[in-house]
């Protein structure tokens, strides 16, 4: 895997290290990461991670 550019999402304090990240290794594909275990990732594809974010906000009625 080439080395990828990740963003800490928007709801973890700057200063915190217990933050989600994410990267966009492929136009298809995202990586996520625990930035206190950055060498554990989980990779899948948009399509996917979004079933999953409608799937949790739906069930937490947002």
């Amino acid at each position: 895997m080439t080395t990828l550019k990740w963003i800490k999402s928007s709801f973890s304090e700057a200063s915190a290290n217990a933050c989600v990240e994410i990267a966009a290794p492929s136009l298809e594909g995202i990586a996520l990461r625990e930035s206190e275990s950055p060498t554990y990732v989980l990779t899948t594809d948009r399509a996917v991670l979004a079933a999953l974010v409608r799937s949790v906000k739906a069930e937490l009625g947002n």
